[in-house]
């Protein structure tokens, strides 16, 4: 049995029969609980909740959590089956490919609206990648500012080093 929460909160499920392959997100890393505290506390990150869902019916998932710096930016941090291959051929807005700590990565900004206040990070892992979704609305005094994609490439360049290289 495969379970999971759709993006309304709502509880989802589907069963796994022998002929079909289960969709699993990349394990060896878990956002939520093996992100270095000093990482976290060094971005003023804090009030950690959890943040899965799936899309696609069930083929696309993303297992994690959310984090907010106050008034700053707030950060979802989450493994999921989609590989940056697979974002880079959405076409999203300013799609940018470079590499972390030897691992592929690809910037891209998702959101219809407000495309400079999101931007998300994939980077490499088996079986898919870590994706980090920054949102940094204007109006924070701590880093309205900044640019999200390179607040997002910041944190993501500070949390890959600490994922393990068989993850």
């Amino acid at each position: 049995m495969l379970a999971g929460c759709s993006p309304s909160g709502g509880s989802t499920s589907s069963s796994s029969s022998p002929t079909t392959t289960a969709v699993k997100v990349p394990t060896g890393f878990d956002p939520c609980n093996d992100i270095p505290q000093n990482i976290l506390d060094s971005e003023g990150l804090q009030g950690k909740q959890p943040d899965d869902f799936q899309a696609d019916a069930g083929k696309t998932l993303w297992r994690g959590c959310q984090w907010v710096e106050l008034d700053g930016y707030a950060a979802t941090i989450q493994t999921t089956n989609l590989s940056v291959d697979a974002t880079r051929d959405k076409h999203f807005t300013n799609t940018q490919e470079f590499t972390i700590n030897g691992r592929r990565a690809i910037s891209t900004q998702q959101q219809a609206d407000h495309t400079s206040e999101d931007c998300t990070i994939n980077v490499e892992m088996k079986g898919g990648s870590l994706q980090f979704d920054l949102n940094n609305p204007a109006s924070r005094s701590k880093t309205g500012t900044t640019d999200t994609c390179q607040l997002a490439r910041g944190l993501a360049e500070k949390v890959v080093p600490s994922m393990p290289a068989s993850a």
